[in-house]
């Protein structure tokens, strides 16, 4: 059982994508129906930043029914004046089909916009498609070129992927300290790829000791967030630890999570 658990595990290995959902966002994102028409009038007065949010909220339904068409249009009219989170978010409506055709050439280009203007999550998304070869030929170089560059400021699928390029050897010689390093980095922002990344770690004994409880505590944080993968497993776990280890891997998830996910291993 307990081999059979960790086959199933290791082949659970997430190199994650960022959702279509997880746009990029001004710390003003998040508006409320009231601001929609000041909004809107900023942004037909030209204001760039202004056509960028009017843009978001059509997107994600933000206040507003979702729009596809529209936010498309406004996005075009910010990224006019070189906005770079609407190149971003153009390049994530082309990415997923959304209201147009899927393409993933067009969904690069305006990737590649917008991560030479430094935008994280631009470049953890540009880096994804090196690494998956969608759009372009596979480069694994120019993947993880692309995830440090989002890695260092701090964008969590970035970090999750270059621990995941360690842990397989992917353009890069096999490295678990190093891919554990990067996972935990994700793992500490609350990404439940990073966590389960990191359960699947303790559990086949790469970089660490195999130890069924911080298995457990990992798989806990990512099934809290919602995470079926880490429900999944977690309960499997469960099946093969003591009484007492089941314990310590509870007391030790709710400590994490008091921590928000620092200092949890």
């Amino acid at each position: 059982m307990k081999r059979k658990l960790f086959f199933m595990m290791a082949a659970m290995l997430l190199m994650a994508d960022m959702s279509w959902a997880n746009t990029s966002k001004s710390s003003h994102a998040s508006l409320a129906k009231e601001q929609y028409i000041e909004t809107a009038q900023a942004a037909a007065n030209g204001n760039a930043g202004a056509q960028f949010r009017l843009g978001l909220m059509y997107h994600e339904g933000d206040g507003i029914e979702q729009d596809f068409a529209e936010a498309l249009k406004w996005y075009r009219l910010a990224a006019a004046r070189g906005h770079a989170g609407a190149y971003t978010n153009i390049g994530v409506i082309y990415k997923y089909g959304q209201g147009v055709p899927q393409n993933n050439a067009e969904a690069l280009k305006w990737f590649r916009l917008a991560a030479n203007k430094g935008d994280a999550s631009a470049q953890s998304r540009l880096g994804y498609m090196y690494h998956r070869g969608e759009g372009v030929t596979q480069n694994t170089a120019e993947a993880l070129k692309w995830y440090r560059l989002a890695a260092m400021q701090g964008n969590a699928s970035a970090q999750n992927n270059i621990g995941s390029m360690y842990h397989n050897g992917e353009g890069v010689a096999k490295d678990y300290a190093e891919a554990l390093k990067w996972y935990r980095l994700a793992a500490a922002q609350g990404y439940t790829a990073a966590q389960n990344n990191l359960g699947i770690m303790y559990a086949t004994g790469q970089g660490v000791d195999k130890d069924f409880v911080h298995v457990h505590m990992w798989l806990s944080m990512s099934a809290l967030a919602g995470d079926a993968d880490g429900l999944k497993y977690r309960d499997m776990v469960a099946t093969l630890m003591t009484p007492q280890q089941l314990s310590e891997a509870q007391k030790m998830a709710r400590e994490c999570r008091q921590k928000k996910f620092k200092g949890c291993d």
